[in-house]
């Protein structure tokens, strides 16, 4: 298969910031290979790359159009609430809203600073299992061109819901690493430390947008 060009974070934030779609707990895989879930990953992921290596638009057009494009591949508020873990339930109604907006804000800025670092790795899919209908998941590797020689290629693997040529991305795991409960973990850690408080979250996701927009460190 053809191999797609990629940034190693913009990869994580393609689901999570994609940060994650709601995780649901792993399962054995059912049965294996699909080609049209393969197609989707490969597909989109070409579509984003076309905006990214589009030289006739400005860094802030290719930002927008970037975030515009992955608003329609993920479900970034589903993302974000899955993020709250525990908390969610014992967050007041009126204060979920400005967290969903705040994670986005966040995440968008993380995009903007992970397309300055852009340099090249290459996406390839290697295949996929089925974990039940409608429940797939498709394997590749992230190839970075400036390795070390003999360095393995990183692997990415990314769940997808859906059937028919439709579906959305609702995980990524990169080298094992569960990134939608990576970004659970530090905001429930975050909130321990704050009495739960959401809102106080949301503020310190501003806060976090705000230095990775000024500073372009994540």
């Amino acid at each position: 298969m053809p191999m797609l060009n990629l940034s190693r974070l913009a990869v994580k934030w393609l689901v999570v910031a994609s940060l994650c779609l709601g995780v649901l707990a792993a399962r054995a895989p059912t049965a294996s290979a699909s080609p049209a879930a393969e197609a989707y990953v490969q597909t989109n992921v070409q579509r984003g790359l076309q905006i990214l290596n589009n030289s006739a638009l400005s860094k802030q057009q290719r930002q927008q159009q970037f975030r515009e494009f992955l608003l329609t591949l993920t479900d970034l508020k589903r993302i974000a609430l899955y993020t709250l873990g525990p908390a969610r339930r014992l967050a007041k109604p009126a204060d979920l809203d400005p967290f969903v907006e705040a994670f986005k804000d966040y995440a968008f800025a993380v995009y903007g600073a992970e397309f300055a670092k852009y340099s090249g790795q290459t996406l390839r899919v290697t295949g996929s299992v089925e974990h039940g209908p409608g429940d797939e998941l498709v394997r590749t590797v992230l190839v970075d061109p400036l390795a070390k020689k003999g360095q393995e290629p990183i692997e990415v693997d990314f769940r997808v819901y859906g059937s028919g040529g439709k579906y959305n991305v609702v995980d990524i795991v990169v080298a094992g690493l569960d990134l939608a409960i990576t970004e659970q973990d530090d905001f429930s850690a975050f909130l321990s430390q704050h009495n739960n408080d959401v809102r106080a979250l949301t503020a310190n996701l501003r806060e976090r947008a705000a230095r990775v927009r000024s500073t372009g460190q994540i």
